[in-house]
């Protein structure tokens, strides 16, 4: 199934098709089951660079996926495929990856966080010297490490040095430079290695419009002032400012964009004061974005609140609450006002604002810092957490979008993935539903998945499982069936879960068999679900609790069971039924728990093959002593009765025992059957009367029969407008017909059945009627 994170072009689905069937579309297996491209393909750069981001992305975001050993060597020879634009990221990317491509003319290579290349990859940058206009090495720790201290240059065919984890860098590589790179416009050098010279490096690259060197330590600035003319945009996050850094940029007067931010829990001897914040404004007359997060006013810079030009917020910049802009000439497209305290006054000169007084400026924040700074983008995650629970959140489309993006982009980021699965919570429920595309929700389903496959903690596991109880279940999950399954049973495994956990994924799974298809509850029984369950109920015996999740777990059973013989089979197998003995004396006033019990040894009892193992003297003991019960009405008495009467139809000569006698078990069946209130709501949901049906027809065990037309009787006058239509649609007015017509048929089992009939008719001639009762609680199926 095509995930819904990819805009549905037909390009789009094309690409994710051949991506996920390589062998049968453009590929075959060559020597050493190697991939290659078939001789007669040949692939323009639109659609290469497609498959290499689409095949990024996939690798990231969809555990399914099966990654290609050699897929990177498909795009080796350019006469046959064309790669300009690429995007690669984290450490799924190795040095061999980058030298099978290095024959391409690339105009753009991004690489984010790709920590397992090494300096060998720089040999492979080289390769693209003539051609690249835009270059991103951010958080590439190790790139300018050899590994193993191995010499640059390396032998194309051997990958001895791949196992090197990518932590063992060595010596740092001082031959490289920028030489050649001459039509390198942006350059993103983003977390480059302390001991490396900015200047050294970078001084061969005269035409540089763009520079990004966060978390760089620069040793002198005066090298910034060869791009004087030419320098439109400039990051410094977190670099220490001083003032002849300060001075420096003020001489890169055709800058647009200039951020000099810094996080601020960083200790930086440098504050930021009225008169830098005037000379930037003054001096570099181009800017439209400007971030100075972070940083704390050393003077106020600030119009006091009582002079505060009246009337809504302005960006005007005439009107600025912040007397260094009122200098501007025109308001600012960006600004970046993150951590400081001047995001609280009234008028900013600036379209778009990051901070934190309101839902907006947060929003901005999570959009401005989440690829290059999630420390930043977790802090404002947990903001817009606080505006979604306590207050409400106007613009839920762009805070869900973002919280995706966020959550994908920091997979293995903790504190992201604990704030942004706790955000989804509040904003998926019931309060935002309606402003919700399927298409949306199921993407949020997605990045819960992978949130619960890649993170094995506490909070986050209990965020994501709270979060999916926000959505119908089984419908809305129903399209990742087997993998949200496979999540829950694997939190459960272990013998001791965190307690709110175990409970949340116990009712999830419960909710996930209740009312699906059998192919659905067979493939979940192979997942181990029965073993799973039993495993729960076998350690809340040993510590002598019945709470919610033993409950439920008895609840999952009789779900998982309904009209699925293999899963009878291996409740069976899995000592189901000592357990449930054991929990009948442990537990003998739980009246919830006995229904749940019961309603599951019915769904078994329905299995002619299994029912000579419920057989026994102890059983047929139990069985009958519960027809007494009053617990839940008359569920679990109706429950027992049904049981027995499944055994009961299978005639005289498989009741081998002397005690108890048959024909005093079907007395008290009998005295059972005419206790019931035949009025009475019922806890029960049947998707199909064929198990019921089944006891009609037939001499053999009359109290069976009774039985089976009282619970027709019962659905079909307490729920007229559900049951009806089922009975009519599965031939059971034939089959009542046929008990009026045996002479075994008991006079009341015969007056029940004629009734049935008339109530069928009259719905049928009346199909508006309607009764009190219709809301019944359909959760479960006996």
């Amino acid at each position: 199934m095509l995930h819904s994170f990819y805009s549905h072009s037909l390009m789009t689905l094309a690409t994710v098709f051949c991506l996920r069937n390589l062998k049968k579309t453009m590929c075959y297996q060559g020597f050493r089951n190697k991939l290659c491209l078939r001789s007669d393909i040949f692939l323009p750069s639109e659609i290469c660079d497609k498959l290499v981001n689409t095949y990024m992305e996939l690798v990231h975001t969809d555990s399914n996926f099966e990654p290609e050993e050699s897929f990177f060597q498909l795009f080796s020879d350019p006469r046959s495929t064309r790669l300009t634009r690429v995007q690669l990221r984290e450490d799924f990317v190795r040095d061999r990856d980058l030298e099978a491509i290095k024959k391409q003319d690339l105009i753009e290579l991004h690489l984010t966080y790709c920590n397992n290349l090494s300096s060998r990859s720089l040999k492979a940058l080289s390769c693209f010297r003539d051609t690249l206009v835009s270059l991103c090495l951010f958080g590439c720790s190790n790139i300018f490490y050899r590994k193993c201290g191995a010499p640059l240059a390396c032998n194309e065919d051997t990958d001895e040095d791949e196992e090197e984890s990518p932590s063992s860098r060595h010596a740092l590589e001082t031959d490289f430079n920028f030489q050649g790179f001459n039509r390198l416009r942006l350059l993103n050098l983003g977390g480059m290695p302390k001991e490396l010279d900015p200047e050294t490096l970078l001084k061969p690259l005269k035409s540089l419009t763009s520079l990004d060197l966060s978390n760089v330590q620069l040793l002198g600035t005066s090298f910034l002032t060869q791009w004087r003319d030419r320098l439109a945009s400039l990051v410094l996050y977190n670099v220490d400012l001083s003032e002849e850094l300060i001075s420096t940029v003020l001489e890169l007067v055709n800058l647009r964009h200039l951020d000099i931010s810094q996080e601020s829990r960083r200790i930086s001897k440098f504050k930021m004061t009225k008169k830098i914040l005037t000379a930037i404004v003054q001096r570099l007359v181009h800017l439209m974005s400007l971030d100075i997060s972070g940083h704390i006013m050393l003077d106020n810079c600030t119009v006091p609140h009582f002079e505060e030009a009246m009337g809504r917020p302005s960006t005007e910049p005439c009107k600025s609450s912040i007397y260094p802009f009122q200098e501007l000439k025109r308001a600012l497209q960006f600004l970046g006002l993150y951590d400081t305290t001047l995001c609280n006054v009234t008028h900013i000169p600036a379209y778009k604002v990051t901070g934190s007084k309101n839902e907006d400026q947060v929003l901005n924040a999570i959009e401005a810092y989440t690829e290059f700074r999630p420390e930043l983008a977790h802090r404002a995650i947990n903001q817009l957490f606080d505006i979604a629970r306590i207050q409400h959140c106007s613009q839920l489309l762009r805070a869900l979008q973002l919280v995706i993006a966020a959550l994908k982009c920091h997979k293995y980021d903790k504190s992201i993935q604990v704030t942004g699965s706790a955000a989804l919570f509040y904003l998926t429920n019931t309060e935002y539903r309606s402003d919700q595309s399927v298409r949306l929700r199921r993407e949020v389903i997605q990045v819960v998945l992978n949130g619960m496959e890649h993170y094995q903690e506490v909070t986050v596991q209990r965020n994501c499982c709270l979060t999916l109880c926000n959505f119908s279940i089984p419908e809305e999950l129903e399209f990742q069936y087997s993998r949200v399954n496979q999540l829950l049973l694997k939190i459960l495994e272990p013998a001791r879960q965190d307690e709110s956990i175990q409970r949340i994924a116990v009712h999830l799974c419960n909710a996930l068999v209740c009312q699906v298809d059998n192919h659905h509850k067979e493939a979940v029984g192979k997942m181990g679900f029965v073993r799973t369950m039993l495993n729960l109920i076998q350690k809340k015996l040993q510590d002598r609790m019945c709470d919610q999740v033993m409950e439920f777990s008895w609840s999952a059973l009789w779900n998982i069971t309904d009209e699925t013989p293999d899963n009878c089979q291996m409740f069976l197998n899995c000592r189901g039924m000592s357990l449930f003995l054991e929990c009948l004396q442990e537990f003998p006033d739980k009246q919830e728990l006995h229904r749940n019990m019961l309603g599951l040894l019915g769904n078994v009892a329905e299995v002619k093959a299994l029912r000579p193992q419920l057989l026994t003297p102890q059983f047929i003991t139990v069985f009958s002593n519960l027809l007494d019960s009053k617990a839940d009405g008359i569920e679990v008495s109706y429950n027992a009765c049904g049981v027995l009467s499944h055994i009961m139809f299978d005639g005289p000569e498989v009741w081998k025992m002397e005690e108890p006698r048959r024909d005093m078990v079907m007395e008290k069946m009998w005295e059972a059957i005419q206790s019931w209130d035949v009025s009475s709501r019922r806890n029960i949901n049947y998707r199909s009367f064929e198990p019921i049906l089944r006891l009609l027809p037939q001499s053999i065990s009359p109290v069976s029969q009774h039985w089976a037309t009282w619970a027709l009787y019962n659905l079909v006058s307490v729920y007229p407008s559900k049951y009806c239509p089922l009975l009519i649609k599965e031939g059971g007015m034939t089959l009542l017909e046929k008990v009026l017509e045996l002479e075994s048929s008991h006079p009341d089992t015969k007056d029940m059945a004629r009734k049935v009939m008339e109530h069928c008719e009259n719905f049928k001639e009346d199909p508006m009627e309607t009764n009190p009762g219709q809301d019944a609680n359909f959760g479960q199926r006996g």
